[in-house]
This record gives C-alpha cells, structure tokens and sequence, in this order.
C-alpha cells in the first residue's frame, strides 16, 4: 500500500499547484498615524504665519509593510477598492550658495488600489500645488487651477474626472497672478448630487455652478498582480 500513497502525493500536486498560482496575491495598504513637519507656506500668507500654517501633518503610505509615500489630508474612497490621497512631498528649499533646508510640500494626488497595492500619480488638469483645493465628488473633481496655454490661460475653474483625458469643465475665472494677490486663491468647492453640479467661486468673485454630465470613466483591474 505504501507505493499506493506515495504516488498518489506527487499527482495530488500536479492537480493542486496550478491552483494556488492562479490564487491573487492579497496585498495590505495602511495609512500610518500623523506626524508634524515644517511646512514654507505661499508667500501670499507667509508674512503672518501661525504654527498651523507652518506645518502638516503627514502620515505614511505603506504596501505590505514597505512605506512606498507620504501623504497630507483627508482619503477620499472613490470605490470600495480605489481611494485618492495627496502626496507630500520633502523638498531642499535652499538657494544656490545655501545650506540644505528641508521642508516640505503638499503635492500632486495619488490613486491607490487596495486589491492590487498599485499607487498611480494623477494628473489633474491645471493642478496648482499651491491654489488647487480638490473637493471630491465620487470620482470627479472640482476646484481651480492655473492654465498655462496662452489663449485659455490664467486662473481657472476645473472639474475632472478620474480617467478621463480632458476635463468635463475647464472656465476661466480670471488673470494669473491676481492683481490682489488674495489668499486662498478660490473657496472650497461645492457639490450638489441631483441634478450633480459643482460650484466654484475664485476670492472676491462670482460663483459659478456647472452642471456634470457623464457615466463613471474609472476603470479598475479586474484581477490582482504581484507587485
């Protein structure tokens, strides 16, 4: 009997092992606990700065326990799988001739699977690291910008939505840089769900609400990949 059980292990595994590679590598995404770190704020607001304004609090991005970014602000969940979060980034603000000073920065956002464990940098239409407050909105985006083209450029109102190419709103508001140098550049964004608009309003000027129209453009893998 003992040949009978001995063969019937290696063939047991003929079957199993095909198996268990077609298994999905489950991954673990965490957020660590904030911390406080220097922050030089626009200059706009720098002359009477308070300890909230000169600093952020940023929490580590980790993927199966290896810290992959930092990050600043609130998560937004887009899906029960997807959620978007700004990256802080660490920068020398010296000048030429100067000893290093590290300080550090709100920057762009991050699109985070946490099935796959992929991190994907956005990149919004005319994002400003230092003007563009994103208020979300399942998976758009409103907020104002800096348009950089010279016929459509100066300060302008965005919606954006996730996978998509071109913004569904992109409407002037105004010159760039503000003759009044205000700050902050733009209120915080309102959302309305139905009918969806998104209000926008630059400091000191008129609000404007735009109308969004358009099925969900975020596309998800279907399966999971090792990293």
């Amino acid at each position: 009997m003992q040949p009978i059980r001995s063969a019937f292990v290696p063939l047991l595994m003929v079957f199993l092992c095909p198996l268990m590679r077609a298994l999905p590598k489950v991954h673990s995404v965490t957020l660590g606990p904030s911390k406080h770190v220097p922050y030089t704020p626009p200059e706009a607001s720098a002359a009477n700065k308070s300890e909230e304004e000169s600093t952020l609090r940023v929490r580590a991005l980790s993927v199966d326990g290896v810290q992959k970014e930092w990050t600043v602000g609130d998560v937004h969940d887009v899906t029960d799988r997807t959620f978007v979060v700004r990256r802080a980034l660490r920068i020398d603000d010296s000048l030429p001739a100067e000893a290093p000073k590290w300080t550090w920065q709100p920057g762009p956002w991050l699109m985070v699977d946490r099935v796959t464990g992929h991190i994907a940098a956005l990149h919004l239409p005319a994002f400003d690291p230092e003007v563009s407050e994103v208020v979300w909105f399942r998976d758009y985006a409103a907020y104002c910008g800096i348009a950089t083209t010279v016929r459509n450029g100066g300060l302008v109102a965005v919606v954006a939505e996730l996978g998509a190419r071109k913004a569904v709103v992109q409407k002037a508001l105004g010159a760039w840089p503000q003759a009044n140098a205000a700050h902050p550049v733009c209120a915080m964004s309102k959302w309305q769900r139905t009918p969806m608009r998104a209000t926008i309003q630059a400091t000191g000027g008129e609000a404007m609400t735009f109308d969004v129209v358009g099925l969900s453009s975020l596309v998800e893998d279907g399966e999971a990949t090792e990293e």
